[in-house]
């Protein structure tokens, strides 16, 4: 999408361009009319060229005053660079994702980034942990339907506090570095809360994962057979009882064979 400053002069061209032609054609139908009314006379054509003439030099008038007043409106300022890079970040992001596989793309982008922003802080292997467990539970999403229904919602609200915890750990681990020693043990005290507070919200997620595993792998009965194997058993014992029946048939109908 185009900022204002280019909406702007995009019109102001499209004016300038549409004035000059109007007042070509009036000018041409004009002479054209001049010419031809005293070499054929008054008449019904003439009439035409004179009306075309006379409607070609009030539209062209009305494109000049058009183009006049938006000239003399300021043109809008120049796009800051970092916003005209968002906006063209955003038509990206915005084209990719109307693509089939997009969104699965935008997600593995967005991961790897995040991974290499924590990379060298204490915050990188919890982020880690948290990312494997949050992947292992989309892949069972599809079937905690059910009661099972608010705990999928709680796990995102639950993913998306804990990342933004473990940049939080990040930005007040490098800020730890940098400053003044008499600064630093409030810093580092802090640094620990959170650090905390990330491992201990890690383990809950990863808690919950293994309980949704538990809940799918209960809701699919392991201990019973599956129904598939079970109708496969008896379409496969019903194939050796035809099979046996014909070997029958066919020995008693056999011709015996004389001495």
């Amino acid at each position: 999408m185009a900022d204002e400053r280019t909406r702007y002069f995009r019109r102001l061209s499209r004016l300038r361009g549409s004035a000059r032609r109007w007042s070509v054609t009036a000018g041409g139908l004009s002479g054209a009319a001049a010419v031809l009314t005293p070499y054929a006379g008054l008449g019904l054509p003439d009439a035409a060229w004179a009306a075309g003439a006379g409607g070609a030099l009030v539209l062209a008038a009305w494109r000049w005053i058009d183009l006049r007043a938006l000239a003399a409106q300021p043109a809008p300022p120049p796009l800051d660079p970092a916003e005209a890079a968002a906006r063209s970040r955003a038509k990206l992001v915005a084209a990719v994702e109307r693509l089939p596989v997009g969104p699965g793309v935008l997600a593995e982008v967005r991961r790897v980034r995040s991974r290499v922003a924590l990379r060298g802080t204490s915050a990188a292997e919890p982020w880690a942990r948290l990312d494997r467990a949050a992947l292992t539970l989309a892949g069972m999403t599809g079937r905690l339907t059910g009661l099972a229904s608010p705990a999928v919602l709680e796990a995102a609200e639950a993913d998306r506090s804990l990342r933004d915890l473990a940049d939080r750990v990040a930005s007040v681990e490098r800020t730890l570095r940098l400053a003044p020693a008499e600064s630093r043990p409030p810093l580092a005290e802090a640094h620990r809360a959170l650090t905390a507070q990330l491992e201990e919200g890690v383990t809950a997620y990863e808690r919950l994962v293994v309980a949704a595993a538990g809940y799918v792998a209960g809701d699919a009965h392991p201990d019973a057979a599956h129904p598939a194997a079970s109708r496969l058993t008896e379409a496969t014992d019903l194939l050796h009882g035809v099979a046996s029946a014909l070997t029958e048939l066919r020995a008693v109908n056999a011709p015996l064979r004389t001495p």
